[in-house]
């Protein structure tokens, strides 16, 4: 058994389990196939091949890894290790014990790109992903190509039914790969009845068997360790006593579980960390398996990945369904209808978005204090067109700040909220506000914007790679007059650059400043910017927008959310991260919390010292 275990590695996309095949024609549809998840890393002549938690496989098999060293690409693999049996079927069981099987054939069955000669591949769509893949692999035997049909998912799973096959995976076909998410862009169906399942003890043998009667099954529900069966089916001989001996280390005199288990034979407990493979017939609605059978140690998964195959959770402070008041910062924060669904695909319901803002708020309320709100309402979810809300005062709480700014093209006072507090994030976004959209400026200072804004909009037309090679003429633009520059991505299709002032220069100064740089950078670009606001007028260019630097402008702040599809979040990114490859939709509710762990806030120096303006321009000429 392989014992090496990578620290660094790339953690596989994952599939959710769901009940039915299905047709769909922006779906593509594969075989399951029945052995070890493994990703194969084959750079400058360096071979890593691991499972999906990183244990390598290197020296467990041996044809896979030849077969991998003859490719003439630097390549990231995600595929499936599988040994084909008499009947040229996958065989889980006698893969496990590929030493007494090497007659069989052994292949590498490989479903995705996730690297290729030097460059991350994986924003792009599964398709692209998978014709880069096709056009890669070599004719071989043994590396293989996992191919796909399209749209007839019901009639493909009643041919792999009829083989008596595990089942297939459907894919959505313009999905991008997700490193360590289980999504719903990659769903699986079963034929047969099997999953893994956490080893939790052992019964004594009975009549003329050997080492132990039953394994004991378990799996999580929640943080607790729940009983779902015990199978005494799918040994040998060598099984049996193999089996046991593995156990042995794993031995304790306490029960891993909370509830007393009804057993018929003394049992020895075992820490609950060996997971194995089982089949079963069904599974009762108190979650027992039915005539589970042993098939197998699953080397390549961790006891605490033993649970139901749902799509990844999202990291967030979760907010219960219904409607209900939470007490927030000493308010009475009033949050209805939180199980409505906002992001169809996804299953992300208002309630989740209010939880995410619950857990952003010490990152995005600096960027909102104090500033007035530009009001964008979805209250139907993302589907909705939506309508802008700027004169919202009127109807709030009486703890939530308001200021009354006359505004010359309404003719009138318009009375804004201020987002100084997390209940204050929390009431806007319980009024279906997805994103949150403050001024330049606060109340302050309002006549005195505390930063510059460029904002690259990209048509249609335009590929991302042309707004981050816009965005790197910006920066370059900048940088030769000293005016330090900080990036995000808008969370739709285009990139934000903010130039801290310190709000000591006047919204027209700004504005003149912001003109000056678009200009220099359109002229490097002229094939495919403009400075024209008008989409009919501009075609099919990046328009450089410099006209957000206005008195009640607004953009997305940083840390928020956007009405578009996978929850994208507004992200501040390091500039080494603004090359080829960068995707805004990389960055989601799902895994933003995880990066802020690593990267801490990259956009702070935006509200510190700002830069000196005059001697700015003056670089400029």
């Amino acid at each position: 058994m392989a014992s090496t275990k990578f620290s660094d590695y790339y953690k596989p996309m994952l599939a959710t389990l769901v009940d039915e095949a299905f047709d769909h024609k922006d779906w593509v549809f594969e075989l399951k196939l029945d052995g070890y998840r493994a990703i194969a890393e084959w750079k400058k002549k360096k071979l890593r091949l691991y499972s999906r938690n990183g244990l390598s496989f290197d020296g467990r098999y041996p044809p896979v890894v030849q077969a991998i060293q003859k490719l003439k690409r630097d390549v990231v693999l995600d595929g499936e290790i599988v040994l084909i049996n008499e009947k040229g079927l996958p065989d889980f069981q006698k893969l496990q014990h590929y030493e007494d099987n090497s007659h069989l054939e052994l292949c590498y069955y490989v479903f995705d790109l996730l690297y290729l000669d030097g460059k991350k591949v994986t924003h792009l769509s599964l398709l692209e992903r998978k014709a880069l893949l096709k056009k890669i692999l070599p004719k071989s035997n043994t590396i293989r190509y996992n191919d796909h049909i399209r749209e007839m998912g019901k009639d493909f799973f009643e041919k792999v039914s009829e083989k008596n096959m595990e089942g297939i995976i459907a894919k959505r076909a313009d999905s991008v790969y997700v490193e360590g998410q289980r999504t719903k862009d990659w769903q699986k169906i079963k034929h047969v009845q099997s999953r893994e399942a956490i080893i939790a003890g052992f019964t004594a043998p009975r009549g003329g068997r050997k080492h132990f009667g039953a394994l004991i099954l378990a799996s999580h529900k929640g943080k607790s360790l729940t009983y779902i069966g015990h199978t005494g089916t799918g040994f040998t001989e060598k099984i049996l006593k193999e089996l046991w001996t593995k156990m042995q280390p794993y031995v304790t005199d306490k029960s891993p579980f909370g509830e007393k288990v009804k057993v018929n034979s003394p049992v020895t407990w075992l820490k609950p960390e060996l997971v194995c493979q089982v089949d079963f017939t069904e599974e009762t609605e108190g979650g027992m398996l039915r005539h589970p059978v042993y098939l197998g140690l699953r080397i390549d998964k961790s006891e605490n990945e033993v649970n139901e195959e749902t799509e990844t959770p999202l990291h967030i402070e979760k907010i219960s369904s219904g409607d209900q008041t939470l007490t927030v910062d000493g308010h009475s924060v009033v949050l209805t209808n939180l199980s409505k669904v906002y992001w169809p695909d996804e299953n992300i319901t208002k309630g989740d978005m209010i939880g995410f803002y619950q857990k952003i708020a010490p990152y995005i309320l600096p960027y909102l204090k104090n500033r007035p709100m530009s009001l964008k309402r979805n209250p139907n979810g993302i589907k909705d067109a939506g309508f802008y809300h700027k004169d919202a005062g009127g109807t709030a709480p009486s703890w939530v700040q308001k200021k009354k700014i006359y505004s010359e093209g309404a003719e009138k006072q318009i009375n804004y909220l201020l987002c100084n507090d997390a209940a204050s994030l929390l009431y806007i976004a319980n009024l279906g506000c997805i994103e949150m959209n403050p001024w330049n400026s606060t109340v302050l200072k309002q006549d005195y914007p505390d930063y510059m804004v460029i904002d690259l909009d990209p048509s249609d037309k335009n590929t991302f790679e042309q707004v981050i090679e816009t965005a790197c003429v910006v920066k370059d633009v900048l940088d030769s007059c000293g005016a330090r520059a900080y990036c995000k991505t808008s969370g739709a299709s285009g990139l934000h650059i903010y130039v801290p002032t310190g709000a000591k220069y006047s919204y027209d100064e700004i504005k003149d400043f912001g003109l000056a740089v678009a200009t220099r950078t359109q002229e490097q670009l002229p094939t495919f910017t403009s400075l024209v606001r008008s989409l009919k007028s501009r075609g099919d260019n990046i328009y450089i927008d410099y006209l957000q630097n206005r008195k009640g402008q607004t953009l997305a702040s940083v840390y928020s959310l956007r009405p578009r599809k996978g929850g994208p979040v507004s992200t501040p990114l390091d500039w080494k991260e603004v090359k080829k490859g960068l995707q805004p939709s990389q960055f989601t509710l799902f895994n933003i919390f995880e990066r802020l762990e690593k990267t801490g806030d990259l956009f702070t120096p935006v509200l510190e010292k700002g830069i000196d303006l005059k001697k700015s321009l003056k670089k400029l000429g």
